[in-house]
């Protein structure tokens, strides 16, 4: 009699934890300390600290410890992009996401069959991130945050087209743009840098750490200062970046009068920038929008798509016009890009150069 060959079930579950392999013993990107925990970016929703054992790749292990201090483990392993490493029967390998820095797919393969994780992922062009590259196999794990056919991302070159405009048009006003504090910040200040503007950036404290370490990790952003300690005569004219909620925070006042911006795919959505009192929404995201969600289900071709987080129900009943096994998974505990909004943007109030995060926030 041959070996009954595992379930799906039997390779990856949904639990209240995360996704859990029972062949493995191991989850991805779970939602309190586990003894393993496989992660696939450095989003504190997705990364968080107190895990006996670690896998993710160099750069997402260095952005954990410096958010969470360098014991944020018990043990870290290092995953090579491409690389194949059996643990416990399960073939697991980390594909680019396109998402942040170090941002990784997971596929787990047992017995013939492939299930992909995807965690976060785009389909843009990132100077600052390795491209998303699609991972055929029988069940896709897709998140959905953008997954109504409404959100369509514009070009990142016309966004940042904008702040420029607005530079010319306001020479005398700071323009203080908010952007989270891994992923979207760097990208920004890279692809103003592409697009010419090669003056000094002013940073908030809280992105400072951030920042250093995309340098060390060979990411060049340009001549940056902290705002501490910077004129406000000085910041006239000239880009200043902050998390988000210090845009509305007293900390503002330092910078003086400003264009405020916020680089993010819900700007999208007007209600949502008039509700921050923003003056020039820029639609610039680090998730996929619908038909890059749609295009990414195509190029994967699964039998099964799981839907973990965001618009979970449209995308679940287009897949399954296309023939697609689909459900929502209805996962806790993963929000929209940075729980960072929970961490580094308590911040706000705090120029010194600290981050929370890295002190242990959660």
């Amino acid at each position: 009699m041959s070996p009954t060959l595992p379930t799906v079930e039997d390779i990856l579950r949904p639990t209240d934890l995360g996704l859990y392999s029972p062949i493995g013993d191991f989850f991805i990107d779970p939602v309190r300390p586990v003894p393993r925990a496989l992660i696939t970016h450095g989003h504190a929703d997705h990364a968080r600290a107190g895990h006996s054992h670690v896998m993710a790749t160099a750069e997402t292990l260095d952005i954990m410890a410096v958010r969470y201090g360098p014991k944020f483990a018990g043990a870290r392993q290092v995953a090579e992009l491409g690389q194949t490493i059996t643990h416990n029967a399960v073939a697991i390998s980390f594909h680019p996401a396109g998402h942040v820095l170090g941002s990784a797919q997971i596929a787990l393969e047992v017995g013939g069959r492939k299930i992909v994780v995807s965690g976060d992922y785009k389909r843009r062009a990132d100077p600052t991130c390795r491209g998303f590259e699609p991972v055929p196999c029988d069940v896709f794990v897709t998140e959905a945050t953008f997954a109504l056919p409404v959100f369509v991302h514009p070009p990142t070159e016309e966004e940042i087209g904008k702040v420029l405009t607005s530079l010319a048009q306001f020479p005398d006003r700071a323009h203080l743009i908010g952007a989270y504090a891994l992923g979207k910040a760097q990208r920004v200040i890279c692809e103003l840098r592409a697009a010419g503007y090669g003056e000094v950036i002013y940073l908030h404290g809280a992105l400072k750490r951030l920042c250093n370490l995309y340098e060390r990790l060979g990411v060049d952003l340009g001549p940056l200062a902290p705002v501490t300690g910077a004129k406000k005569e000085a910041m006239k004219g000239s880009v200043v970046m902050c998390p988000p909620s210090a845009l509305n925070d007293r900390w503002s006042r330092r910078v003086g009068d400003a264009v405020t911006a916020f680089a993010s795919g819900w700007m999208r959505v007007r209600a949502r920038a008039r509700q921050r009192g923003v003056e020039l929404p820029l639609v610039i995201s680090d998730h996929a929008d619908w038909q890059e969600l749609i295009d990414t289900i195509r190029d994967v071709s699964p039998e099964a798509l799981w839907v973990t987080h965001g618009s979970e129900d449209a995308l679940v009943h287009y897949a399954k016009g296309l023939g697609i096994d689909a459900r929502p998974l209805s996962l806790v505990g993963y929000g929209d890009d940075d729980a960072e909004i929970v961490g580094a943007e308590v911040a706000a109030g705090d120029d010194r150069g600290n981050d929370p995060e890295t002190e242990g926030a959660a």
